[in-house]
């Protein structure tokens, strides 16, 4: 089962002649959230298995998976790029290795009587750009708060497509971190289960803002000793510059550098919109 969400391209009809598609169902472009409830009040079934658009289920994704939710009311499958993909510093992809409490439904699995039983996915938060996010986060939690166990499958995995990105949309992207601060306020759990020692978005945000804090007081103070503050955030952007080549490392390392700087301008306005500090 497809549902097309008032796209304008041919995707409608490539799955309606696509044989592994039953039914094609039309939705009115209202967002992720609204087109997986269409599909799975379409399907009436007691297990439902959603996949993302670029997504391509591996061999037994769907066997493994089912098995899983056999001890569990919803699932969080794997999700890595196509075996042989080597992505770029800039490209987009995902990886999801273990249960952290995202539930991407790039790959999620969860039973009927679980996503009756909660409403099905929330649409809740809406940018003025780009489209929702966060209905699957809270999806995940809300089937937890109603009493719903739940299950990392490794076996049950999807690749990702690996999605060519330049500089440019790349640092633009980490402006969406100003919606985190929104997403722990409204899901609060994540401080204990994703966010790092409650206070910092990632390892790398927390290591961003050491360097900043070491940076100011260098400057303010004086006492160029502050400055070794950056020496976990510089190892870090090294780290990830090297791995794109000599050749590129200086370009890759810089453009890192303006990313982060955009991700923590945006999660400092965040903050503040949400009343809720994220860093």
């Amino acid at each position: 089962m497809v549902v097309d969400d008032a796209s304008c391209d041919a995707t409608a009809e490539r799955a309606r002649a696509a044989p592994v598609v039953d039914r094609v169902l039309t939705g009115r472009g209202d967002g992720p959230a609204a087109a997986r409830n269409l599909g799975a009040a379409a399907a009436g079934a007691p297990a439902l298995a959603f996949l993302d658009a670029d997504c391509v289920p591996a061999r037994g994704w769907l066997a493994a998976g089912l098995r899983a939710l056999a001890d569990a009311d919803l699932v969080q499958g794997a999700v890595r790029p196509p075996d042989g993909a080597a992505p770029g510093p800039f490209d987009r992809t995902l990886w999801v290795d273990a249960e952290r409490g995202l539930y991407e439904t790039a790959n999620l699995l969860v039973t009927g009587a679980a996503f009756e039983r909660v409403g099905g996915l929330e649409s809740w938060l809406r940018p003025r750009r780009g489209i929702e996010l966060g209905e699957d986060i809270l999806f995940g939690w809300r089937v937890r708060r109603s009493g719903g166990r739940t299950a990392f499958c490794p076996d049950a995995l999807v690749h990702h497509a690996v999605l060519p990105r330049g500089p440019g949309a790349y640092v633009a992207e980490r402006a969406r971190l100003r919606h985190f601060p929104a997403i722990a306020a409204r899901v609060p759990e994540l401080r204990e289960t994703f966010f790092h020692r409650r206070a910092f978005l990632s390892r790398r945000t927390a290591a961003f803002d050491l360097a900043l804090a070491g940076a100011a007081v260098a400057a303010a103070r004086r006492r160029p000793a502050a400055l070794a503050a950056a020496v976990p955030y510089a190892r870090q952007l090294v780290a990830h510059a090297e791995r794109a080549g000599p050749g590129r490392a200086p370009a890759v390392a810089a453009v890192d550098l303006a990313a982060d700087l955009v991700g923590a301008a945006a999660l400092a306005a965040g903050s503040v919109a949400a009343r809720s500090p994220l860093l």
